[in-house]
């Protein structure tokens, strides 16, 4: 590469690496390799591996939360329609490859823990808006970010006509 690499341009291969090979993907060497430049550039930016997967997980918390929200909330759809119709038909590779590294390493752990919390809420507020009283919104959005999960970390190809009916029978038991 030719123009001067960002912070961005390394957690952005970051967000690949760890999306196609795992977390042990996350190396500088194999990182600096793929992108064509020394490893030295890494640690211009990272003051260690550690700071380097910190903002990997802040950038991960953007994509899969933060984002979603955000055009959920411009979208002209009903708000929880949209979230599911967004959610469930989102490529989950990433979900799933950083809840795998949540198995082996703490600071992505609480990152998932943070992310799961900011969605619950989410979710759940979204259900009060609709009528549910406090409680019934905080038992529908457990059972309805877990019936999320386990379709990302199932990874079972689903046809689009038939993900769409599943959504409205999903929606339908939520609200109803």
């Amino acid at each position: 590469m030719t123009e001067q690499l960002t912070a961005d341009d390394w957690i952005s291969q970051g967000i690949k690496a760890l999306t196609r090979g795992g977390f042990t993907a996350l190396k500088a060497d194999p990182l600096a390799r793929a992108m064509g430049v020394s490893r030295g550039s890494f640690y211009w930016h990272f003051a260690d591996l550690g700071a380097f997967h910190a903002a990997v997980l802040r950038r991960w918390r953007e994509i899969a939360a933060e984002e979603i929200i955000a055009r959920v909330e411009a979208d002209s759809d009903e708000p929880l329609r949209a979230l599911l119709r967004r959610t469930f038909g989102a490529r989950l590779d990433l979900e799933r490859a950083v809840r795998n590294w949540a198995a082996f390493d703490a600071a992505a752990q609480a990152a998932v823990r943070a992310i799961d919390r900011r969605r619950l809420d989410y979710i759940q507020a979204l259900l009060a808006k609709r009528g549910l009283d406090a409680a019934t919104a905080q038992a529908r959005a457990q059972i309805l970010y877990w019936t999320f999960l386990g379709f990302a970390l199932s990874a079972a190809p689903v046809p689009s006509a038939r993900l769409q009916g599943l959504l409205d029978e999903i929606l339908k038991m939520v609200s109803g």
